[in-house]
């Protein structure tokens, strides 16, 4: 019978070669075993054996050998036979990343997001008006200064003068300074649900558009547990989750601390989490509540949200949990910081923040 067929689908022909197929199931388990290869090579044995992911003609063995040889594994030391990820292949993980959670970028033009303010800008638009002093000379219209002239003036006594020319009007690009905050808190983890790997997911793919799409942008990323501190992009697909609880104080601290230092006016905070605030340190003494709402924990972080408001920087909370009461707290957090806040399931993280991103960088924060 005649009839289409999903190659897509289809086993056989799924991701082109019988590397590529594999790869991208190594990857997948690369991030969620936080970068151990060993782990992750034990998992897709097993998936191996169950879903028959190899072939007779190209198993396991030739698979970890065209690993080291295409550069993504290295032996970590050589009187170790254990293998580490290269930095080949964390860039890999990266594009991975956000082929997966942005893919409608593929199909966009470079430097689409663009203001609805017209100014000095870097993208023309189809408007043209008179020169202004200041203007850049690159943007003059040659052509229809030209023709102003000849109108102006005439052919035989054709001149060009300040009054003639005029320059395609532009939209403004903005350029944002970006601190994604990670909740690492034990709470990622917990009741069965990882939540840990869709954020690092997402880290990656938000820092992957940025350092190739926006080059002016700034993306600082920090975790926060007990403490915050700051991470390498490298660093993503090897966090992991401690026995901690949420330092939000602590995360917001670090953050605006990295912002100062920004000289871009345009300036932002995503944070990733999935509970309240628990934690919060005076000295070197941690004071910690995990049972309900503790006062003197929540106002020092509404304090803190009151005080980025202040500074114009925005906080968009992303919040992988909807307990009645964390949204309570959420709203407040919001309200005080007059930032946003979505409430989000681990599959729709990626799509709300990348959309947030976009919406945010065709703004001017003053």
């Amino acid at each position: 019978m005649i009839g289409w067929r999903f190659s897509e689908f289809d086993g056989s022909k799924a991701g082109g070669s019988p590397f590529d197929r594999l790869l991208k199931v190594f990857q997948e388990l690369l991030v969620y075993t936080s970068g151990d290869v060993r782990e992750a090579l034990s998992w897709l044995t097993e998936l191996d054996r169950e879903y028959k992911l190899t072939t007779p003609d190209y198993g396991m063995a030739d698979f970890i050998q065209d690993l080291i040889d295409k550069g993504y594994i290295q032996q970590e030391d050589p009187q170790n036979p254990g293998f580490v990820p290269t930095a080949k292949m964390e860039i890999a993980l990266r594009q991975k990343a956000l082929n997966d959670i942005f893919s409608e970028l593929k199909k966009s033009k470079r430097g689409n997001h663009n203001t609805k303010l017209s100014g000095k800008g870097d993208e023309f638009t189809s408007d043209l008006r008179p020169y202004e002093f200041g203007d850049k000379l690159e943007n003059i219209s040659v052509s229809d200064s030209l023709r102003n002239a000849q109108i102006n003036h005439g052919i035989d006594d054709f001149k060009l003068t300040h009054d003639d020319l005029e320059v395609h009007e532009t939209y403004y690009q903005s350029q944002m300074s970006t601190v994604l905050m990670i909740d690492i808190s034990h709470s990622m983890i917990l009741y069965g649900e990882d939540r840990i790997t869709p954020a690092k997911k997402v880290a990656m793919a938000l820092s992957e558009l940025i350092t190739t799409r926006y080059p002016k942008d700034t993306l600082d990323i920090i975790v926060f547990g007990n403490d915050a501190w700051q991470i390498e992009i490298k660093d993503l697909p090897y966090l992991q989750v401690g026995p901690y609880h949420t330092n939000t104080v602590a995360g917001l601290e670090l953050s605006m601390d990295i912002l100062r230092k920004r000289r871009n006016p345009n300036k932002q905070i995503f944070m990733i989490t999935d509970g309240k605030p628990t934690c919060i340190k005076k000295g070197k003494r941690y004071i910690k509540n995990s049972f309900g709402l503790d006062r003197n924990i929540v106002n020092r972080t509404l304090n803190l949200a009151t005080r980025c408001r202040k500074m114009n920087i925005p906080i968009t909370t992303f919040m992988i949990a909807r307990d009645p009461y964390l949204v309570k707290f959420v709203d407040a957090f919001t309200k005080a910081n007059n930032g946003k806040a979505f409430y989000s399931s681990l599959q729709g993280l990626g799509e709300f923040i990348f959309k947030d991103y976009k919406q945010n960088k065709g703004r001017r924060y003053r």
